[in-house]
C-alpha cells in the first residue's frame, strides 16, 4: 500500500555556486560521505548533489513531515545499486518516521536535464 508519494526539483546552477565557493561545510550538513564520493569525482558533480538533495527533499514530501524533530539530511542517504538504479538508505529518525506512518520501503527516480535535477520518491 502506497502511504505517500513526493516529488522535488532543483536548479543545478545552485549546488554549482557552492562547489565553486568551496562550501564544504554546507555539503558536509547536506550529504553523507558517501554521498560525497559518489558525486565529488564526477564530471557532472553539481548535478549529482542536486538530484540527491531533490530525492531528501522528496523523500520529506512523501513523508509529510519536514525536516524536524531531530531528523537529520545526513538520514535520508542515496546510493546507488550494483546496476546503478539510485536507492534510499534511511536510519536514525528518517526510518523511525517510516516506520511510524506504517511503512517500509521507499522507491526513488532521480533524472537530471535542461538544468534541472528532479527526484520522485514512493513510499510503501
Amino acid at each position: 500500500m502506497i502511504i505517500g508519494i513526493g516529488i522535488d526539483t532543483v536548479e543545478v546552477a545552485r549546488f554549482q555556486r557552492f562547489l565553486d565557493d568551496g562550501n564544504q561545510k554546507l555539503l558536509d550538513r547536506l550529504f553523507s560521505p558517501l554521498e560525497q564520493q559518489c558525486c565529488r569525482p564526477k564530471k557532472q558533480a553539481a548535478a549529482c548533489y542536486a538530484a540527491r538533495f531533490a530525492a531528501k527533499e522528496a523523500f520529506l514530501k512523501a513523508l509529510g513531515t519536514g525536516l524536524r524533530d531531530g531528523l537529520s539530511w545526513i538520514e535520508v542517504e542515496v546510493s546507488n545499486d550494483q546496476l546503478g538504479k539510485p536507492e534510499l538508505q534511511l536510519s536514525g529518525t528518517a526510518r523511525l518516521f517510516l516506520e511510524q506512518r506504517g511503512g517500509g520501503q521507499a522507491h526513488l527516480s532521480l533524472s537530471h536535464d535542461g538544468g534541472h535535477a528532479v527526484a520522485v520518491v514512493i513510499l510503501e
